[in-house]
């Protein structure tokens, strides 16, 4: 046995011969009021801070999330509304609140890099773009540039209480505006997620009798889907993964079509809805098995 190993016969490790009661004085002579001490104190208290901010980025987010849902939700109620300017005013209010929250994450965001902190508000900004996107759509039947959607992004300090209970900001002056730039990666994102609802819209159309609505949106798909393929596979993974749910999409929307220009005059209107969901399944499972 090598005089190296111990009685256990396992090799001994260097520090076993190091005393530990001078690693204990070591640490009791450690001046916490050193240059070097102080450095690392304040880097922790950075990072803390950092990380706090991110946290409630990320439960912004989630909040955003969830309210650009419940939007795109009433949104779909418009084919069947009596009224449909009134589900347009309700969703305009739900806007208005989730921009709220948008203007919330602005605040943090002062005097900060946006693509440090990209990652937990992307979410948000995603479905916030796919549901301002949706009621533009259903209000002018044409896609929201990504200018525009900046542009109801600049906030203003409402009152000063407003202005005084900021948290994010440690700047002694508080600035009077804030803004926030959804991205162009934000922005196709969320239009790629828009042609999912608009299938859906063009089922729904169908089913109260509307056979005008799936040509439209047809035509509509073809665009945003020929602009994306522009892009190809050289953006973000995302993209390229969305834009083959974006020609499942499109593909239903034309069978739709092709449905109601072969079949239309021989299914009862009240069927049709039927008649295009259960074709929806089958491509699913078609495309799910190749």
């Amino acid at each position: 046995m090598s005089g190296k190993e111990g009685s256990g016969g396992f090799r001994k490790r260097k520090h076993d011969n190091f005393p530990h009661g001078q690693r204990r004085e070591e640490k009791e002579n450690v001046n916490p009021s050193s240059a070097l001490m102080t450095s690392f104190k304040s880097f922790q208290l950075e990072l803390d801070t950092r990380h706090d901010k991110y946290e409630r980025l990320v439960k912004l987010s989630r909040d955003i999330t969830i309210e650009s849902k419940r939007t795109i939700f009433l949104l779909h109620r418009f084919t069947s509304a009596p009224n449909g300017d009134e589900i347009l005013n309700e969703s305009e209010v739900k806007l208005d609140a989730v921009r709220r929250k948008i203007k919330q994450v602005a605040q943090e965001l002062i005097g900060e890099d946006m693509y440090q902190f990209h990652r937990a508000i992307s979410p948000g900004l995603q479905e916030y773009v796919e549901a301002v996107s949706f009621q533009y759509f259903i209000r002018t039947r044409s896609l929201i540039s990504v200018e525009e959607i900046n542009k109801q992004l600049i906030f203003t300090a409402e009152d000063r209480e407003e202005t005084t209970n900021m948290t994010s900001n440690s700047h002694d002056k508080q600035p009077h505006t804030w803004s926030l730039k959804v991205t162009p990666v934000d922005y196709l994102l969320g239009v790629a997620d828009l042609t999912g609802e608009l299938m859906r819209l063009c089922i729904s159309s169908v089913g109260n009798g509307d056979i005008d609505t799936p040509f439209e949106l047809s035509q509509f798909l073809r665009q945003i889907y020929d602009g994306f393929t522009f892009i190809g596979n050289t953006g973000p993974y995302e993209v390229s993964k969305k834009l083959y749910t974006l020609k499942q999409s499109l593909a239903k929307v034309e069978n739709a079509c092709y449905t109601l220009k072969v079949r239309g005059s021989e299914i009862p209107k009240h069927m049709l809805a039927d008649v295009f969901s259960t074709k929806t399944e089958l491509i699913d499972q078609e495309e799910g098995l190749s």
